[in-house]
Parts: structure tokens; C-alpha cells; sequence
């Protein structure tokens, strides 16, 4: 998808809403697990309830990698089953040497047809690289998680420039992509950081995960992470997918995607845009 396209999307829709499908087997409603494939008919419910308000759906691959083959296969129908107008990532995390890259780029590039997959830059600029041929596709770099292991490595501060690692992975890797290709992964348990990052990155796309569930704040993400073209997504996950867990699990998750887009909406126009219209 071209960027474009991307923040077209988020105009028309007044959202940045990224819709996480962690699709835990165990957390759907009872009365799904008879199905043939469960977490189909469970991310189809949601598809269907969340389309509306989400301009991004997210796959965590650890949710379908686990039951092997079938898993493959419940991705591979969630994946088609999207709009094609929708913004779609490949949560894999993946990094490696080069050759293996271009293997999974290739998988999720080519044989999935991802629209975007998160990378981790550990292994430097040969190890991402191959992810940045395909045109029209996104590489989303972990710059800082929201996870309390993230001050393990990405806030240390390196000795010889006085600033934090995860700085120096942002200055680092700009080079590598553009604004058009490259994304970055931002918590939004990280939001104090925010400033610093958009004196670093101040176009690039931001993948922010940690709003619901993790307890990041809406209103500080967007406020210090927004651009001008909107320059947010921003993921939930269990706060839509469990929202509810009986038979009005879709009219739950509805319900919880509806809000947060209400709430995106003011402050697209308060950060972003200006006056969207009706």
C-alpha cells in the first residue's frame, strides 16, 4: 500500500485504529470452539464488526505458528478475508542474515501479500534491507517496546554520544528506508518518549502498541506522537478481541472499536488534520 493510500484512510475514517488478531484459542467464546477452524470464524466475526473503524489489522504470527500447518492456513483465510482497502501487518518480528531475509520477505511479501512486517534491527542494515525491495510494502523496525525488558538493552545509554540505544537505532536505520517504506514500533507505555522520537523521525509512521489492554494512554500518544499526515497506528488488541465473551462478543468489540475511533477522531483533528468534516 502506498502511503498515500494509508493516510487517505485515516482521513475518511477518522481513525488510526489498528486492530491486533492475537487470536488466543483459549480466550474465544465457548460456543466458537465446535467450529471447523475456531479462530477463523472468530477473526471473521471480528473483521466483520471492527472493519468500520480499523485502518490496520495486525496478525501476531505466535498465534498461528503454534498449531503448524493449520495455523498457516487460518492466516493465509484471516489475510484474504480483510478488505483490500485496509492496512495489513505481519507481526513476525522477524532478523536474520540477508539471505534468510530476502526468505522472509519473500514469505510475507510475495506469498502472503502483507502489506507491512515488523523487523528487528539487531543484526544491522544487511539483515533489513531485503524486506525494503518489494514496492509498495513496509518494514516496521522495533525502536522501543512497550515491555518492562525494554530497559534491559533499547534505554541503556551509550557511552560515547550520552544518548539511548533506542536513539541511535532510530538515526541509525533512517538512512535505510524513507518515509514511504519504513515504519517504527513505539510503545504506548513509552509515551514520555515520544518527543524525542519525532525530533528524530518527525514523517515516518509510528506502530503503537500498548493502548487497552497494557494500559498506554491514548490521549499522550497522540498528542506527542501524532503528525501532519496522521503518522499513528495504534494497536489493540485483547481490549477489542475480548471485549466481550459470550454470543455479543462482536457487538462488544464493535462497541470497543467504536470508542476508541471516537476518540481518534478529536484528536486528528486537534494534532493532525484540522476539521475533517461530517
Amino acid at each position: 500500500m502506498k502511503r498515500e493510500d494509508l493516510i487517505q484512510q485515516i482521513k475518511v475514517k477518522k481513525s488510526s485504529l489498528c486492530v491486533g488478531l492475537d487470536t488466543d484459542i483459549e480466550k474465544i467464546p465457548q460456543h466458537l470452539r465446535s467450529e471447523p477452524d475456531p479462530v477463523f470464524t472468530f477473526n471473521k466475526a471480528i473483521i466483520d464488526s471492527t472493519a468500520d473503524y480499523a485502518v490496520a489489522y495486525k496478525p501476531n504470527l505466535a498465534f498461528y505458528e503454534c498449531d503448524g500447518a493449520k495455523g498457516w492456513d487460518t492466516l493465509q483465510k484471516t489475510l484474504e478475508y480483510i478488505p483490500k482497502e485496509i492496512f495489513t501487518i505481519a507481526d513476525a518480528k522477524r532478523g536474520d542474515i540477508g539471505n534468510t531475509s530476502e526468505k522472509y520477505a519473500h514469505t510475507f511479501f510475495r506469498h502472503y501479500a502483507f502489506d507491512a512486517v515488523t523487523v528487528a534491527p539487531y543484526m544491522g542494515a544487511d539483515s533489513v534491507r531485503p524486506f525494503l525491495g518489494f514496492k509498495n510494502k513496509w518494514v516496521i523496525l522495533l525502536a522501543l517496546t512497550s515491555n518492562p525488558g525494554s530497559e534491559d538493552f533499547q534505554q541503556l545509554t551509550l557511552a560515547d554520544t550520552g544518548e539511548r540505544l533506542y536513539e541511535n537505532v532510530l538515526k541509525t536505520s533512517r538512512p535505510w528506508g524513507d518515509e514511504g517504506n519504513m515504519m517504527y514500533v513505539v510503545g504506548a507505555t513509552q509515551a514520555a518518549h515520544l518527543q524525542k522520537i519525532r525530533e528524530i523521525v518527525p514523517g515516518h509512521f509510528l506502530l503503537i502498541p500498548g493502548v487497552g489492554a497494557q494500559g498506554g494512554n491514548l490521549q499522550e500518544v497522540c498528542k506527542y506522537g501524532m503528525n501532519a499526515d496522521g503518522g499513528l497506528l495504534i494497536n489493540a488488541s485483547r481490549s477489542i478481541l475480548y471485549a466481550g465473551s459470550g454470543t455479543d462478543f462482536t457487538s462488544k468489540a464493535r462497541e470497543e472499536a467504536m470508542k476508541m475511533q471516537s476518540e481518534m477522531a478529536d484528536y486528528l483533528e486537534q494534532y493532525a488534520f484540522g476539521p475533517l468534516g461530517v
